[in-house]
C-alpha cells in the first residue's frame, strides 16, 4: 500500500504495542490510528535524525534529509566517507551509540546482517544501547527477515520501535531521491515517518517486522535473473555480429525494455563497472534469498544460477565492481569480450 501523509499534525510518542495486551492493545492501537490521523508526524522542527553508512547509497539519502532541513548525526566505519556530510552540515559521532544518544530516529544502511547486528545490537556500542525510550531504529540495510524480528523485539523491550524498510532503485534512485522503500513493522510507526522517506523516495508498507525485508529480497530475484536476460541477450548479439548499441536502442522501447536494461545497457557498453551496488553485497543477498528458499522448501533454479555466475565474479576477485559486470562472467564462460569487433 502507499502511505498518505498527513500533514500538519503532532504525534504523542508513542509506546511499543507489544507492550500491552488484551483489550488495552485494541484500544492503544485505535487510539494511535486516532493520533496518526488527526496528528503530525515528524518534521525538521522536532525531530533529530542520526545515520549510520554513508557509502554509496546513504551518503546521497542524507543530503535529502539536510537540504530538507533536518538536524543529522551521522557515523560511517570509515571517517573520511562522512566528511562530504559534515561539509554540509552533520553533526560527526564516533559510535552507533553516540548517533542514537543524539536522535530521535536513527537510520542504518550497512553491507553484511553481522555489521546490523554490530551497529545496532552491540550492548556497548549499539545504536538501541544509547536510544532513548520512544525511539526509532529504521535498518534500511538488506538483511534477514528474522534478523529485522529480532531488532523489533529487543527494541520493543526498551519502549522503542523499529522498522525494516531496505530499498530498491541503485545508486540513481538514491541520488534523484526517487527510491523505492520496502517497509515492515508496525504500520503506525511507518506512517509516522513518512515525511522522512518522502525525501529519499515512495515508502511501500509491505507488513509486520521481516515483511520488508522479503520483500526486498523477491526484488532481488527479479533483478538476478533479469541481469542474467540482459547479458547473455548482449552476448548473443554481439556473436550474432549485431551492433549491440543498436540492438539495445531497438529493444528498449518493446516487451524487452526495463528499468535495468535502461541503467546498466549502456554502462556495460562502455565497460564502467563503477558499483551502484557491490557484487560482494549481491551474492550477500542472493545467499540470503537462497537461505530463505530451503526454509520454506521452494526451489528458483533461476536465483541459483544467477547467484552461482555472480559468486564467480567473487572468485576472480570482482567482488567490488558492480553488479552490471555479470557481463565479464559471460563473456569468460563462452570465450568472447564485447570489446572487439561482432563477427560478420
Amino acid at each position: 500500500m502507499t502511505i498518505k501523509i498527513v500533514k500538519h499534525i503532532s504525534l504523542p510518542l508513542l509506546r511499543p504495542v507489544s507492550h500491552f495486551t488484551g483489550l488495552s492493545r485494541l484500544c492503544l492501537r485505535r487510539s494511535m490510528a486516532t493520533a496518526t490521523s488527526s496528528d503530525s508526524t515528524v518534521s525538521p522542527s522536532n525531530t533529530r535524525v542520526g545515520w549510520i553508512g554513508t557509502g554509496v547509497m546513504g551518503r546521497s539519502m542524507c543530503t535529502h534529509l539536510l537540504k530538507a532541513g533536518y538536524s543529522l548525526t551521522v557515523f560511517n566505519r570509515t571517517l573520511s566517507k562522512a566528511q562530504p556530510l559534515v561539509d554540509l552540515g552533520a553533526h560527526l559521532a564516533h559510535s552507533p551509540n553516540a548517533v542514537a544518544s543524539q536522535s530521535d530516529v536513527v537510520f542504518s544502511i550497512v553491507g553484511y546482517p553481522s555489521d546490523v547486528r554490530s551497529v545496532l545490537l552491540d550492548p556497548t556500542t549499539g545504536a538501541l544501547s544509547g536510544l532513548r525510550p520512544g525511539g526509532i531504529l529504521v535498518d534500511m540495510t538488506t538483511s534477514e527477515p528474522s534478523l529485522a524480528v529480532e531488532i523489533s523485539s529487543a527494541a520493543a523491550a526498551k519502549s522503542c520501535f523499529s522498522v525494516d524498510a531496505p530499498v530498491t532503485g541503485g545508486d540513481v534512485g538514491a541520488k534523484n531521491g526517487t527510491l523505492a522503500i520496502l517497509a515492515g513493522g508496525d504500520e503506525n510507526v511507518v506512517l509516522k515517518l513518512a515525511p522522512l522517506f518522502a525525501v529519499m523516495g515512495k515508502v511501500n508498507y509491505m507488513g509486520g517486522s521481516g515483511k520488508g525485508q522479503f520483500a526486498k529480497l523477491a526484488n532481488q530475484i527479479v533483478i538476478a535473473s533479469t541481469m542474467v536476460g540482459l547479458v547473455e541477450g548482449m552476448v548473443f548479439a554481439h556473436k550474432a555480429g549485431l551492433d549491440v548499441g543498436l540492438f539495445l536502442n531497438a529493444i528498449k522501447v518493446g516487451a524487452a525494455g526495463s528499468k535495468l536494461l535502461d541503467s546498466y545497457g549502456g554502462r556495460i557498453l562502455k565497460r564502467d563497472f563503477e558499483p551502484g551496488f557491490y557484487v560482494n553485497h549481491f551474492v550477500k543477498d542472493l545467499g540470503i534469498c537462497l537461505k530463505e528458499c530451503q526454509n520454506m522448501g521452494l526451489a528458483l533454479p533461476g536465483l541459483a544460477l544467477a547467484q552461482q555466475l555472480y559468486l564467480s565474479l567473487k572468485a576472480h576477485g570482482e567482488g567490488n565492481l558492480g553488479t552490471q559486470a555479470l557481463i565479464v562472467a559471460l563473456e569468460r564462460l563462452n570465450n568472447v569480450s564485447l570489446e572487439s569487433a561482432p563477427a560478420k
